[in-house]
Order: structure tokens, then C-alpha cells, then sequence
């Protein structure tokens, strides 16, 4: 019965079971993974000690990510028999790399020389043997088609951007883990409207590896952080995400993103990506430093030291990015370039919103 039921099963004929399915399978794994990681780090005191960066008082685990890995993998194997395999495998190839990289940076410390030499490999694989790359600039500045090692380099530099740029928002109760879920169930949507139903698999069981931790991410009793482990993990399947959607739009004149796809992808990724230009240029314009030197001018930061609580602050950055995603959705109709400059005015000024609500509240 059961042999006849999978030659007959094909995901897509029955894509809504299927997703769910993804979804539960993947919140279930991490969810029984994670008691198993807390105990391992108390009682091998695998702690993050805080320091004058943190905003955190309290010894925590960090080691999350793990219980993010652990749920993809499973996911992935398990799904592989009906989808494109070739995808999984490079796509599991990478986050195996990251992941030890990630690991050994939560328990000792790795140079960042190592990371980057890592995640460069990891995305590598991905570019040459799938030739998922961003293609062009869709005339952006009047940049259409690029060369083809002008293309994998740019690639490749868009996801140290995007993964190190996810890296660099984990400093606030949740955050990481939130943003990440509304941009991972974005990206199911589009890649099912793409039949892209491998893609939409690994997004919504990260979207389910993400809900579980965000119940101890949250916790005040069991706390537990995504650490380098996670965020590198995430970050590099957000950045596939991102370019594959490009890549997709790009190669699909019928597409209705053919156009508009790297401003909807800026839109989805305007948080992490502007916060990181935002502390770039403080650190170099301003303080005439490293910009690699870490500080607490991060705008999850500044929402602290103004007021709002971690919960608050998670709750208002995550709801912005939802709202410059839904403004995003309804200007495809508009010039690429005339949408990225809209984005970037009222993406800033929405972020500035908060800000100004509690200087007048205090006033």
C-alpha cells in the first residue's frame, strides 16, 4: 500500500500537502533537537559570556543553529527521492561546510580569513554547477547582460554581502530568526508561483526550522541563540534565495519580475542590507575605523538605547520590512530604476519612524 502510494504521489499535484508537510517535518526535527543542544551546552558550559557589546545579561547557549541544521538536512534527505536532487545535494554540500565553519567559530574562534574562504566555496559550488548566478543588472544605470566571469564574481560577492549581512543583525531577541522567517515565506510564495517546487521545499522547511527556535529564542527560562552556526546557515540560504529568484526572473521573459526582480529582492533584504551600509559608513566616514570593528551603532541598537524593549524592537523592525515588502509588491508596474529609489526613500524613512514617534512621546 505504502509502495503504491509513493510510485503514485507527485508533489506537484498535491503542492499544499506537500509544503505542510515540509513545514511540519522540519519544525518537528528541530523542535525535539533543541532540549538536547541546551543540556549539551550547560553542561559543557558551551556559553556565550556577555560582554560590553551584548545586550543580554546572562550566560546563554548559542548553539542554535545546529537544531536549524539538523531540521534542513532532514528535510532534504527525506524529500530528495521527488525533487531535483542535483539542487539539494549542492545546496546540502553547502550548508555542511558552513555549518562546521559556523560550529567551530561558536566554540573556539575561527579567523574571519577562514569564514570568508568557506563561504566563498560554498557559494562557489552553487554558481559553477547549477549556473545560478545574477545574469545582469536588468538595465539598472543602463547595465544590461554581464560577462560571464564579471557574473560570477558579482555572485559571489552578492552572497558574502547577504550572509555577512544577515550575520550582522543577530543581536536582538528574535530578530534574526523573525526576519528571516517573513523573507523565507516570501520567497515559497514566489517559487511556487515559479513551479519551483525544490526551491519553495527548502524555504518553508527553513521557515519551520526558524518557528522552532523562535519559541526559545524568545524564552526567558530556556534561551538559546542562533549563534555563527545559524547565521551563517541562514544567511547562505537567503542569499540563495535571493539570486535564484533573480536568476529565475531574469531567464523568463514571460516573468512578471523580469524586470523588476533585483528591486523586490532589495526590498526583501533592506533591513539586513541597509544596516549594514548604514554601519559600514559610520565606522569608516565617521570614526575612521575598521569597518569590521565591531559597536553598537547597529539600528537594532539604537532602538534599545532609545526605549523599546527586545520584543518591541524585533516587533517594529520586522514589521517595517513586511510593509517596504507589500510597498515593493505594488510598484513592479514602475521603471527598475525608479522603483530601487523609492525603495530607498521610503525604506529609510519608515525606519526612522519609530525614532521620531518616541522623541515626540517623551516630549
Amino acid at each position: 500500500m505504502i509502495e503504491t502510494l509513493l510510485e503514485n504521489f507527485t508533489p506537484e499535484n498535491n503542492i499544499t500537502i506537500w509544503l505542510i508537510a515540509a513545514f511540519a517535518l522540519a519544525f518537528f526535527i528541530a523542535y525535539q533537537t533543541f532540549p538536547t543542544i541546551l543540556y549539551v551546552a550547560k553542561e559543557k558550559h558551551l556559553m556565550d559570556e556577555p560582554d560590553s557589546r551584548s545586550v543580554h545579561s546572562n550566560k546563554t547557549p548559542t548553539l542554535g543553529g545546529i537544531g536549524i541544521f539538523v531540521g534542513l538536512i532532514v528535510v532534504m534527505t527525506i524529500v530528495g527521492a521527488f525533487l531535483n536532487t542535483k539542487v539539494l545535494l549542492l545546496v546540502m554540500g553547502g550548508l555542511t561546510i558552513l555549518f562546521f565553519l559556523g560550529l567551530k567559530d561558536d566554540l573556539t574562534v575561527l579567523s574571519a580569513s577562514k569564514k570568508l574562504m568557506g563561504q566563498l566555496l560554498a557559494a562557489g559550488l552553487l554558481i559553477v554547477f547549477t549556473n545560478t548566478r545574477i545574469i545582469g543588472f536588468s538595465m539598472i544605470l543602463d547595465i544590461d547582460v554581464l560577462p560571464y566571469w564579471i557574473s560570477v564574481g558579482f555572485t559571489l560577492f552578492v552572497y558574502i554581502l547577504i550572509i555577512n549581512a544577515y550575520n550582522l543583525i543577530d543581536g536582538v531577541d528574535g530578530l534574526a530568526g523573525t526576519v528571516a522567517f517573513s523573507i523565507s515565506g516570501v520567497f515559497v510564495y514566489l517559487f511556487v508561483n515559479s513551479s519551483e517546487l525544490s526551491l519553495a521545499t527548502i524555504a518553508i522547511a527553513l521557515c519551520g526550522c526558524l518557528l522552532a527556535f523562535l519559541r526559545l529564542n524568545f524564552s526567558n527560562k530556556n534561551k538559546i541563540f542562533m549563534g555563527d552556526t545559524g547565521s551563517m546557515i541562514v544567511g547562505f540560504l537567503l542569499a540563495f534565495f535571493t539570486i535564484s529568484f533573480i536568476n529565475m526572473a531574469q531567464l523568463d521573459k514571460t516573468s512578471a519580475y523580469f524586470k523588476a526582480s533585483p528591486a523586490l529582492a532589495l526590498a526583501l533584504l533592506f533591513y539586513p542590507l541597509i544596516d549594514t551600509f548604514r554601519v559600514f559608513f559610520i565606522r569608516v566616514v565617521i570614526h575612521k575605523t575598521s569597518p569590521f570593528k565591531a559597536d553598537k551603532n547597529h539600528l537594532h541598537h539604537r532602538f534599545i538605547r532609545s526605549g523599546y524593549s527586545h520584543l518591541m524592537t524585533t516587533i517594529l523592525i520586522s514589521s517595517i520590512n513586511v510593509v517596504i515588502i507589500g510597498i515593493a509588491f505594488n510598484l513592479l508596474h514602475l521603471n527598475l530604476n525608479t522603483q530601487i529609489i523609492f525603495l530607498l526613500l521610503y525604506g529609510s524613512v519608515l525606519y526612522l519612524l519609530p525614532f521620531l514617534f518616541k522623541k515626540i512621546t517623551k516630549n
